[in-house]
Parts: C-alpha cells; structure tokens; sequence
C-alpha cells in the first residue's frame, strides 16, 4: 500500500552553508565555513556533537603523525586534538608531541601523535568553539529530503520536534556518515558490501577506576584478512546501517551484549557499575560517494595536485595519504561536498578515511570549499589550497 501526501513545507531558514552532520567531519566543516565569514548552520540528529566519537564512546583520536616522527595532519585535525584534552586526557597522553620540542622523542611505536579524551567534555567544547563561530546548530534534527534546481540542491528538508520545514542554500557539506544527502540528490553512492560487525563499547567503574569497555570491533579490509580472520568472523551477524528495523535490531543486540560482560565481570568483581552505553549504533562503514576520483590504500606517498592535506594510517607506521578534493565532490550534484567516513574511495581506503584525524581534514577542506562557490566543479582548486595552507594545513609530503 502507498499514501500520497501533498506537502507544503514552509522555509523557515537560509543560510550560505549548510552541514548536515554534527560529527568530526560535520563540526570540521562548520568551523571552517563560519571563519571563511559565511552564514552557517549544522544540523544534528542526535543532542550531542562528536558522533562514534562521543555519543559512540569511541573515544580514541588516533594518529595525526606517520609513526616516524613526522606530523601529517595539520589545521583543524589539530586543533580538535589539542581541544579533546583541553581538560585532561583520559590515556595516551601525547607528551613527545605537546610538551616537547624535540624531534628524537617522536620516534618511537608508541609515541604516535594521538590520544583518549572524555566524550562529554570534547562534545561541550566542540559546541562552544562553533557558538564562538556564530554557528547556529540544530539539534534532534534529520535531514529528510532536497529539492534541486538544475544540478545543485537549492533547499533542504528537515524534520524535527517543530515539524517538517526546509532550508534555503548556497552549499551543502554531506557529513551524515552515511550519504544521505547525496542519495536525496541522486548523486551516485555505494554500499560497504562487508558490512559492519556488532560492537558496544560502555564506560564502568570498578576498584581500580573509571575506565572504557570495548567489546566488538571494526572488521578489517579483505585484502588485510588472512585465511584464519575469515574463519574466525564467517559466521558473524554484519550490519549493512542503512536500513531503519536492522539498526533498531542491532542496537538491541549490543544492550544484551553490553549486559552480559558486566554480568560476567561482576562475577569477579561486584564493584563493577556501567556508568554509560552508546547512545547511537557503532557503525563504522556504511555508504559513500562515488566521485571524481576513487582513492585506494596502495596510493600511499603519491602527490596529487588537487591534494587538500594529508592523512596516516592508524593501523601501521608509515603510511601517508595526501587526499584528493576529487574523492569528495561529484559533477551530477555542483553545489555539494562530502566530508568524513563517505568520501570517494576504495573498501580498503575505507577503513583509514573513517577515523577522526581523516574526518578532520575532509571536513575542514569541504567547509572552505563550500564557503567559496556554489559549483565544487569549477571550483579553482588552487585558490582552495591557499586558503588551506594560510589556515596551517600542509598539503603534500614533500613540503614535511
């Protein structure tokens, strides 16, 4: 059966930019749009800025470095960093890279510029840096749908608890995680065949502290698996994300999981209390753009001319990635730009473009480009990488 609905949907909003997406990338965007001098507006379903990395309690902001002492990612993804242990670091306290100025100390495997934060904190501070910003944010609100005029999307529908309205717009940064603008834009998308693995990291206390749970993981590319990998997951439940009853049915499924450790840590330990879940479903890979460019992980140390900065891989020393502005913008939409975990890249890019350092530079790179034009297309790309570089961000491994 199928209802036709006519719908008058009042524009309640206009705004230069607009970012869809309060995560990483999303709080990245809107940051560097609203010091570009736009108008800004972030909307955001849930109550909490930060996304996986807060409301997700995967709390781990992982390497803005190679591993051998050289610092990759710059600008924003920065300034984030610095700013999630502006009150303490929760583990992984980066001193080789904070308190000193020495070289020689950054060397080592495990003096990786990274670190572990408290989710409520960053997300409170995200919040005031963008209030700071005059970025007006929208909370408990979806995107819903757009309308296009020609090749660009000229409104976009929100619902929230005021009801259905729509916002008139310039640019629009898609930073859902999912895509979700760029299917309501017809845009070209694809799923991760994989599928996502069940996860539910919480917080407990217990005798020998407050400390972070983490059960289930991100499964690995093909590609990295080995014969016994396969064997070992062959028969685990996956998650494609994208699908309203299979989220609701995976969310319940991490409870029981997030139940059962504790019960079973209890058994030893009866101080044991969970103090926090997740508040959202830790999917890591689910739907991305199908861009100018598709990125794979054997392109590591090639420089691209459209390069807009660098990223690492968080799994291995050694790696660096210089990310091209062809891997977040599509000719059938002009006036949109991808930023975060649906960038334009390979399954096995995937993996390394999905964590928060890589969130950060798209997303600063989409906020700028968004601020500049209406058409990502013809958009000069060298007038982009100035602005970049004036904001900090180095944009090819040569210049390190």
């Amino acid at each position: 059966m199928v209802i036709r609905e006519t719908l008058q949907t009042p524009v309640t909003y206009e705004c230069d930019v607009l970012v869809c997406g309060g995560g990483i990338a999303g709080v990245s965007a809107a940051l560097a749009a609203a010091r570009q001098g736009k108008s800004v507006m972030l909307l955001e379903k849930q109550h909490i800025l930060g996304g996986l990395g807060t409301a997700g309690l995967i709390t781990y902001y992982l390497p803005l470095c190679d591993g051998y002492g050289k610092q990759v990612s710059f600008g924003i993804a920065e300034e984030l960093l610095r700013l999630s242990i502006q009150m303490g670091a929760e583990a992984r306290y980066p001193a080789n890279w904070l308190d000193s100025d020495d070289p020689a100390g950054r060397t080592e495997h495990d003096a990786r510029y990274e670190t572990r934060y408290n989710p409520y904190i960053f997300a409170v501070l995200m919040e005031q840096l963008l209030k700071q910003e005059s970025v007006r944010i929208l909370y408990g609100t979806y995107a819903v749908g757009v309308s296009t005029k020609g090749d660009k999307i000229h409104t976009v529908m929100i619902e929230n608890k005021t009801g259905r309205q729509a916002i008139a717009v310039k640019s629009v940064v898609d930073a859902t995680g999912d895509c979700d603008i760029a299917v309501f834009a017809g845009a070209p998308t694809a799923l991760f065949q994989q599928g996502n693995l069940l996860a539910s990291w919480y917080y407990a206390l217990d005798k020998n502290g407050y400390d972070l749970h983490s059960l289930g993981y991100a499964d690995m590319p093909e590609n990295r698996k080995t014969d016994a990998d396969r064997e070992r997951t062959k028969h685990f439940e996956r998650f494609s994300g994208v699908d309203g009853e299979e989220i609701s049915e995976m969310m319940q499924k991490a409870h029981r999981l997030m139940l059962d450790d504790w019960l079973k840590k209890r058994e030893k330990d009866a101080t044991v209390i969970p103090t926090t879940i997740s508040s959202i479903p830790q999917l890591r890979m689910t739907r991305k753009l199908v861009g100018e460019y598709c990125q794979d992980d054997t392109e590591m140390h090639q420089e691209y001319a459209d390069s807009v900065g660098m990223v690492s891989d968080w799994r291995e020393r050694g790696p660096v990635y210089e990310v091209p502005f062809g891997t977040m913008v599509t000719k059938t939409v002009k006036n949109l730009v991808v930023a975060g975990r649906c960038t334009s890249v390979t399954d096995s890019m995937w993996d390394i473009m999905r964590v928060i350092p890589c969130c950060a530079v798209t997303g600063e790179a989409a906020g700028v480009a968004a601020a500049m034009t209406d058409d990502m297309i013809a958009l000069d790309v060298t007038a982009l990488q100035a602005k970049l570089v004036k904001n900090g961000v180095v944009l090819h491994e040569r210049d390190l």
